[in-house]
């Protein structure tokens, strides 16, 4: 008969700043005031961009986006570094392992591809100024946007 060992563990073990526990707290109050500025920064961008009519114009469209897209970023990492800073069993599943890698990835492309979306909206405003309106229409700004996100989490797809 023989005995094996095996062992399977559904979770990781984050070290971390596990050596130094005196950073702990320092680096929650950063953290946690950065994530929240961050938070309120971004919803200001975004309440401003909509509710102000001058400022409904491709530009200000894709900078709502990538605001909204920070949002998601910081929304999909911090909580749970914050959560992993504060505990004394320093634990992600792996669940939530591959969650945080799909989401991180998905929103990382994203952010490449509207940010290149962007550099075309002020390329053709600037070397177009006259077609600008006509080119960069609310449609294509809205299929833009969307190709956008639906490229990002389709790289992510293929890359987890």
């Amino acid at each position: 008969m023989s005995v094996s060992n095996e062992s399977i563990s559904w979770e990781f073990i984050l070290l971390g700043f596990s050596d130094r526990p005196c950073l702990e707290l320092p680096l929650f109050v950063v953290f946690l005031v950065s994530y929240i500025l961050t938070i309120f920064g971004n919803m200001m961008i975004i309440l401003v961009s909509r509710l102000d009519a001058k400022l409904n114009t491709p530009m200000y469209f894709f900078l709502t986006n990538l605001s909204l897209l920070d949002l998601c970023y910081t929304t999909s990492i911090v909580p749970q570094m914050l959560v992993n800073i504060c505990s004394t069993r320093k634990v992600i599943s792996y669940g939530g392992c591959v969650a945080q890698l799909f989401i991180s990835l998905a929103l990382g492309s994203t952010e490449c591809f509207l940010l290149g979306v962007m550099s075309i909206d002020r390329f053709v405003a600037i070397c177009r100024p006259l077609h600008y309106s006509v080119i960069m229409h609310q449609r294509r700004c809205l299929h833009l946007a969307a190709t956008c996100w639906i490229s990002g989490f389709s790289n992510s797809v293929l890359q987890s």
